[in-house]
């Protein structure tokens, strides 16, 4: 059987990282990928190099040597614990990084109402050392993304993108979601 590339889709303070743990803990032979473990990394050992505009081309360029490395010299399952909201970005993902062949490529979009995340980041006490450029609070994150959803390559995914997809709309949801996921890798 092929491994597993789980994709998670959503903006800031959806459940995207708690249903990664969650799902690392039931899927055996998983490990999760999480982009903000490498920008908390970067930002408290090497806070001059990041760019300064732009993609974090660093934080990407250690996303991908870890993924990299995952895949020539284990045999996990990948839980991939980003954002992945522009179709560009989880078409590079998809054919890329976690192709077809050596894949059974799953997105998991968290399509959360943006009131209940607003009160989410209001009493968030996650570790704000993941930030770079003008933010300095989950409130400004969800503000830029829900800018962001105008733009024509912000989009929800569809069916036709991934071998499976999920969308998880409430967290009572989340545990029928890990139960199938882990179905799907036996």
């Amino acid at each position: 059987m092929k491994r597993l590339a789980i994709i998670t889709v959503g903006k800031t303070h959806t459940g995207k990282s708690t249903f990664a743990r969650a799902l690392e803990k039931e899927l055996h032979n998983s490990f999760v990928m999480d982009q903000d473990n490498h920008a908390e990394f970067i930002n408290t050992y090497y806070k001059k190099l990041p760019p300064k505009n732009g993609p974090n081309t660093l934080k990407h360029a250690l996303s991908k040597l870890i993924v990299d490395y995952a895949k020539e010299n284990t045999d996990f399952h990948i839980i991939a614990s980003n954002a992945n909201r522009t179709r560009t970005g989880r078409t590079y993902l998809l054919e890329e990084i976690y192709p077809k062949d050596m894949f059974v490529r799953i997105l998991v979009h968290f399509d959360i109402p943006d009131d209940i995340l607003r009160d989410r980041v209001k009493g968030s006490q996650r570790n704000t050392n993941i930030f770079r450029g003008p933010y300095s609070n989950f409130e400004d994150v969800l503000n830029r993304q829900q800018e962001e959803s105008s733009n024509d390559d912000v989009v929800e995914p569809e069916e036709s993108e991934a071998d499976h997809l999920f969308v998880i709309k409430h967290n009572d949801e989340v545990e029928s979601i890990i139960n199938e996921i882990v179905r799907i890798s036996k």
